[in-house]
């Protein structure tokens, strides 16, 4: 015995009760059944009649024990299932022993109260399996099972109108009713189980199909007992549909009682709504009959019933729907759809206010950098903490992503700004999600009504351009104004044909060599970007890095341009030329997915690592130190060259270069450019050269635009350098070409 199943005080399935009982059931089932179709009608055998039928029921209720010892009476539903099969055959029992030679009792007897005693047993033993397992969903459970319950009951009104009908009742009332109540509450029996089977999650048990077709076959029974009230005689074959039903519970409280617990299962494929819209055709069916025959009137009762009751979980639904169109799923907050359709109302009335749009700064770098759950727990924080700071009638709604807008109503250009001051404010303390700690800030356009308008549309738009001023400036917040109309379209015009240039494949690259001043040789080129636009030419990356920067472009920029830079790396070594080849990688691209997407493009062109360069700037080096150096890291160990560029122009703290996995310095041009002044700049740039060396790193300068200023360079020790002195940057088919015409050669 398991010792899981010893604490719980049950023994595996199928211990020996179970053997043996179930078989002899079905074994004195299938004598019993044969014998009453085999057997005389006419003639009443007291043994095959009436008492092999109470020997089948004893049986079952055996196992109905058993299942109670097994489980040592502490679960109500193995309790109250054996109840009923008890109740149910000691009412047979007493009307067997009541018979004497009759072949039914003329009566209503004690033997009704036992049969009337099995219905709120049984419906106890189904309730018990909601109430303890799944109390929440208790009433909406309840209201959909009364549904299916009115509706079989008035299918049932309308079968038995032959029973129910004017002059058709023969015998005492109590009798009638007796026998039209049976049916109604069999059918309430099922509908009950079927709403439980119906209801997502929920399990009654693994013999869940005995126990629906035992139900069937028992309701059927005491349809037509009700039908043939008058004719019936014990030894008829409704007899054996009783008997199946009861053993049929029988076999299903023993099944329960081996699980030892209700199991929370995916649906088995019963549709959620099955229950109210068979029963709501069934009402309506019954009502359309109606219209064209005589049928009982309580069939018509419990039809209208049905559709009455079954409206409630309808309007409850529609309002939940309602509900859910209009809320946020993640956040709770209202949505896009609440903005757009409460915000005109307010604007209608004519009063002053703001529309404000928030957004997320780096918010992608998060998602990127710690996954999208840390980032979603993000912007649950982020809500409520702008919640926390406004007023009860101000409406906030997230529109999707990190965006999100403010409505404030009857507030002054002062007052709105106040507000977003506050905002401001609280995203000035550290958000924590997890392990993380996060530092967030957000950029805020506004826009005032009705100053900037009165439409909601012509408000976002403004609202947005302002948005993309703060951005773009690093203002933290902007508010419109009139000139930023012109900047703002073109911006917001330019991203979007940043992403067709994307998709169109207008961008190409351009290569400046780099010469090493020991020997004259050319060592390797710097890959630049440049964007053949449609109408304006062709731009550097200055006219448009910042603008795919801010919106999200900058990975799939620079996985163009890694790959089009190893192909061409590839091609130059096909042509026995050896050169690096350098590319510009911004913050955004240094993401957990790089060295995999790098290593797998150069094992794709057959080009060794140390033939690519990734050139970062040290501002993007010091704002993610651990987690960049640990992708940089990993690069390095495959072989890939790491180079710090415009050295000099971000924090340069000396400290990182001891620390971070780098192999060259990159000299901006400023302090290149600046050597022409005097002697102090030409020391300076000296000083950096030898902090280099003695660090084992290699120089190289960029922005040599004259012989004067290579030759101090070389005076200095510089490494590597580059600029229009050498050569402009290069389109790619020239480059073999401007090498060959040095006639220096090229190689590392």
């Amino acid at each position: 015995m398991r010792r899981d199943d010893a604490r719980a005080g049950r023994r595996p399935i199928g211990w020996g009760p179970s053997r043996v009982l179930i078989p002899a059931m079905a074994v004195l089932m299938a004598v019993y059944t044969t014998g009453l179709l085999l057997g005389d009608p006419a003639t009443f055998d007291p043994l095959l009649d009436g008492w092999l039928s109470i020997l089948t029921e004893l049986l079952g209720v055996g196992l109905c024990v058993s299942a109670v010892v097994r489980t040592r009476f502490v679960q109500p539903r193995i309790v109250l299932g054996t109840a009923a099969v008890t109740a149910y055959t000691a009412g047979d029992a007493y009307y067997a022993a009541s018979l004497g030679n009759e072949e039914a009792l003329a009566s209503a007897s004690l033997a009704d109260v036992a049969y009337l005693a099995f219905y709120p047993l049984m419906l106890g033993a189904l309730g018990v399996v909601v109430i303890r397992q799944l109390k929440s969903l208790l009433w909406p459970l309840l209201l959909e099972s009364m549904v299916g319950a009115l509706g079989a009951a008035s299918v049932m009104a309308m079968i038995l109108a032959p029973v129910l009908g004017p002059g058709a009742i023969v015998g005492t009332t109590i009798e009638v009713i007796v026998a039209v109540v049976y049916p109604l509450l069999d059918l309430l029996l099922i509908t009950a189980i079927a709403g439980i089977l119906a209801t997502r999650g929920l399990d009654i048990g693994p013999r869940w199909p005995v126990l629906i077709g035992g139900m069937i076959v028992f309701s059927a029974a005491d349809v037509a007992y009700a039908l043939g009230m008058q004719d019936y005689a014990v030894g008829s074959i409704i007899d054996a549909g009783w008997v199946a039903g009861v053993i049929a519970i029988a076999v299903w409280v023993d099944g329960a009682a081996d699980t030892g617990r209700v199991a929370l299962l995916p649906r088995r494929g019963v549709p959620e709504l099955a229950a109210p819209v068979v029963s709501t055709a069934a009402a309506l069916t019954v009502l359309v009959v109606g219209s064209q025959v005589r049928i009982p009137l309580l069939a018509v009762v419990f039809a209208a019933s049905t559709l009455a009751l079954a409206a409630v979980p309808l309007v409850f639904r529609h309002r939940m729907l309602v509900l859910l169109a209009r809320t946020d799923e993640l956040t709770g907050l209202p949505n896009r759809r609440a903005l757009l359709t409460d915000v005109p109302d307010r604007l209608a009335a004519g009063s002053t206010g703001a529309l404000l749009l928030l957004d997320l700064d780096r918010f992608k770098h998060i998602n990127d950098a710690l996954g999208h759950a840390v980032g979603d727990a993000l912007l649950v924080q982020v809500g409520g903490r702008f919640a926390g700071q406004l007023r009860p009638g101000d409406l906030l709604a997230r529109l999707g992503g990190d965006e999100f807008a403010v409505f404030l109503e009857g507030v002054s250009e002062a007052e709105a700004v106040s507000a977003v001051r506050r905002l401001e404010a609280e995203l000035a303390e550290p958000v924590r999600v997890g392990t993380a700690t996060l530092q967030v800030s957000a950029s805020i356009g506004v826009a005032l009504t009705p100053r900037h308008g009165a439409d909601l549309g012509l408000l976002l738009r403004k609202a947005d351009i302002a948005m993309f001023r703060a951005k773009s400036g690093h203002t933290g917040h902007h508010v419109y104004d009139a000139t930023d109309d012109d900047d703002g379209a073109l911006r917001l015009r330019t991203v979007q044909e940043l992403r067709t240039a994307l998709a169109e494949n207008q961008f190409e690259l351009h290569y400046q060599p780099q010469v090493r001043l020991c020997d004259r040789r050319v060592t390797g080129v710097e890959a630049l970007l440049r964007w053949n636009h449609p109408t304006r030419g062709r731009l550097s990356p200055a006219a448009f890095v910042s603008l795919a920067e801010e919106a999200g472009l900058m990975p799939p920029l620079s996985e163009l341009v890694l790959g089009r830079a190893i192909r061409r790396a590839a091609h130059w070594r096909a042509e026995g030329l050896d050169l690096t080849v350098a590319v510009n990688l911004s913050g955004s691209c240094i993401l957990p997915c790089l060295p995999h997407q790098i290593l797998a493009l150069l094992e794709q062109h057959d080009v060794p690592p140390s033939c690519i360069v990734l050139e970062i700037t040290e501002d993007v080096l010091m704002s993610t130190p651990a987690g960049t150096a640990a992708i940089l890291a990993r690069l390095r160990a495959e072989g890939v060259r790491i180079s710090i560029d415009d050295f000099g122009t971000g924090y340069s703290s000396l400290a990182y270069l001891r620390d971070l996995p780098v192999d060259e310095l990159k000299l901006d041009r400023s302090f290149v450019t600046a050597m022409r002044e005097g002697p102090r700049a030409i020391g300076l740039v000296g000083s950096i050269i030898d902090l280099a060396h003695s660090l084992g790193l290699r120089v190289v300068a960029e922005g040599v635009c004259d012989e004067q200023m290579q030759e101090e360079l070389l005076a200095r020790g510089c490494d590597v350098v580059q600029g229009f002195h050498l050569s402009e940057p290069l389109p790619a088919p020239e480059v073999s070409a401007w090498i060959a015409a040095r006639g220096v050669g090229a190689g590392r």
